[in-house]
């Protein structure tokens, strides 16, 4: 197995596939790519179609797998704000890859049947794939198949991101093979001698102290231990040192407790979820989630230092894990929120990344919400960095 990856910035989408192609071509020294991952910015949105087209070209007999970007990762660097082409080729022998190809009406129910989802997806659990995702936000809802697929192939990883670049239904490119689709989701399966392993760092530290739901509606957030939450949120201002009370106006959000049989909350136990704003008329607080009575949540702040120390403490546990091997491979499904906005520099996660595993191949796209397992289960999440690591099981 043996991975690589470059970006390029050229305004000419034709000639950073040129560019991306002839650097990939030179690092995989003369082995032939079964895979290409490739990630584009808007900048060559005219050039969507034709992109698959170059790259088939190029590699003849490869897999393209992509999307729009609203920045991409290649070579180690984030592209964010101007031109941008990402590709990851991989020379994958012993590996089956599988494309997958859906639409929403095509997808099956969550509830479906193993076969129905084997059908669609085309690999049966028993091959033990692994899945990279990259679903439309306009035209797919991904949390119901994450349900299904973590039912029917449990033991499997899933990673990857959901499209982004553009701004209305129609406006994101989703590659697979020679076809360009605007809508849906594309993906595939790898199985036979690859092992995927994930990581990923939500970024947010809590706040306060965990409480029980007791009265919501839907996504709206009313009342918390018996008391209204703009209450509780009032009287948790009070208690923050100065720098988290200027935080909490633009990067306060809610944790929802991921394992409800918990007795002991901690950090990381929570999935990171936005308020969207303060209803009006009961002054709840309106959630990116919905809610249930009974539910425990915690309020959760993030900023670049938690952030930081966040992915730097996965990582190292993923080092430790492997005893210092490095991936062959990786891919980096990060939050738009992330990147420039929020460190106020680039390559942060992915020099943090090198820093800590090493100088493997890293490829990825800044998503409009990230794939990724926490807690055995899997789940869309936001803010996030999302990491699909690659290696050879022998």
């Amino acid at each position: 197995m043996k991975w690589a990856s470059a970006v390029a910035d050229d305004p000419i989408a034709e000639s950073a596939v040129a560019r991306a192609g002839e650097s990939v071509a030179t690092q995989l020294g003369g082995e032939t790519p079964e895979l290409l991952i490739a990630f584009s910015s808007a900048h060559h949105a005219a050039s969507y179609d034709r992109i698959p087209l170059l790259l088939a070209e190029r590699f003849p007999g490869a897999l393209t797998l992509g999307c729009s970007a609203g920045g991409v990762i290649g070579g180690g660097r984030e592209v964010e704000h101007r031109p941008g082409f990402s590709l990851t080729a991989a020379s994958l022998p012993g590996v089956r890859v599988t494309p997958i190809r859906s639409s929403l009406v095509s997808v099956p129910e969550p509830e479906a049947g193993l076969e129905e989802w084997q059908a669609t997806l085309g690999v049966p659990p028993t091959e033990d794939p692994h899945f990279v995702l990259l679903p439309d936000p306009f035209s797919f809802d991904p949390e119901g198949m994450l349900h299904a697929l973590d039912s029917h192939y449990p033991a499997a990883t899933k990673v990857g991101g959901l499209a982004s670049g553009g701004r209305e239904p129609g406006s994101n490119a989703l590659w697979l093979g020679r076809d360009t689709h605007h809508d849906g989701m594309v993906g595939l399966a790898l199985s036979g001698n690859v092992t995927v392993d994930s990581i990923v760092a939500q970024g947010c530290r809590p706040i306060g102290n965990p409480m029980f739901v007791t009265r919501c509606k839907q996504n709206l957030l009313i009342e918390v231990d018996g008391r209204p939450v703009a209450q509780a949120l009032m009287d948790l201002v009070q208690t923050l040192p100065r720098r988290d009370q200027d935080l909490l106006r633009h990067s306060l959000f809610l944790g929802l407790v991921m394992r409800e049989d918990q007795q002991e909350y901690h950090h990381g136990d929570f999935l990171i979820r936005n308020i969207l704003g303060q209803e009006r008329e009961s002054k709840g607080l309106v959630v990116g989630a919905l809610l249930h009575q009974h539910q425990v949540v915690q309020f959760h702040l993030r900023d670049a230092d938690t952030s930081r120390d966040d992915l730097a403490a996965m990582l190292d546990r993923y080092g430790r894990d492997h005893h210092g091997a490095s991936p062959e491979g990786a891919m980096l499904f990060s939050c738009l929120g992330r990147g420039l906005h929020l460190y106020g520099r680039p390559d942060h996660d992915t020099d943090l990344y090198r820093e800590r595993l090493g100088p493997s191949a890293l490829g990825g796209f800044f998503c409009n919400g990230e794939i990724g397992p926490v807690g055995g289960t899997t789940f869309l999440h936001g803010y996030t960095s999302s990491f699909g690591l690659f290696r050879a099981k022998q």
